[in-house]
């Protein structure tokens, strides 16, 4: 294996930024963890994938919350620390991956082979492509994107210090305005740059 390269992948919604982060896995040719980082979390500590899944990237509920030594928990904010645990555990094995979301960017700067992205995209094109995407009129697109970015935000601002998308917490932020395949392109290039700079 050859050194260790880690893409951490922040997006609007809409944006196309997981599309951008596929390209990237491929690219480079390592794995892509998203979602699919709660089958690994389940089949190491013998949990039910499925049932992660309802608390993935979600901000504490607070009639879960209950107390326990002093600390306030909730199967959100459990979740939350056990896919940070794993990845800092990958990262501190050598892996080399792309990873979406999940607060990464904080999570894992300690790393220096963290290159950290964040994709955003105007809002007519992010319309267009949620309209697209799930065929669903431009009204609910627009709902849609509004929830989401903001359950986004709410999430990574309770467990980081940096805000989510302030581009002064991200090594490179990219309009999709070109659409993904010359984002991958652009981003590739400056990862590449970047690992050179650093020999």
């Amino acid at each position: 294996m050859g050194e260790q390269l880690i893409i951490a992948v922040s997006r609007e919604f809409g944006s196309g930024g997981h599309a951008v982060a596929q390209l990237l896995s491929e690219k480079y040719n390592i794995p892509l963890y998203d979602s699919n980082l709660l089958e690994d979390i389940a089949d190491q500590k013998n949990l039910d994938a499925q049932a992660l899944g309802k608390y993935d990237e979600k901000s504490k509920a607070s009639f879960f919350t209950r107390s326990v030594r002093g600390f306030s928990t909730s199967p959100e904010e459990n979740l939350a620390w056990m896919q940070f645990k794993y990845l800092k555990g990958m990262a501190d094995e050598g892996k080399s991956f792309v990873i979406v979301g999940r607060c990464a960017e904080e999570v894992l700067k300690e790393n220096p082979n963290l290159v950290t992205i964040f994709v955003l995209g105007s809002m007519e094109n992010k319309i267009h492509r949620i309209m697209e995407r799930y065929q669903t009129t431009r009204d609910k697109a627009v709902k849609l994107i509004e929830q989401q970015d903001k359950k986004r935000k709410t999430y990574h601002n309770r467990y980081c210090q940096g805000k989510w998308g302030d581009s002064r917490n991200y090594d490179i932020c990219i309009n999709s305005r070109l659409g993904v395949d010359k984002t991958a392109d652009i981003l590739a290039h400056f990862i590449d740059d970047e690992r050179e700079q650093k020999h």
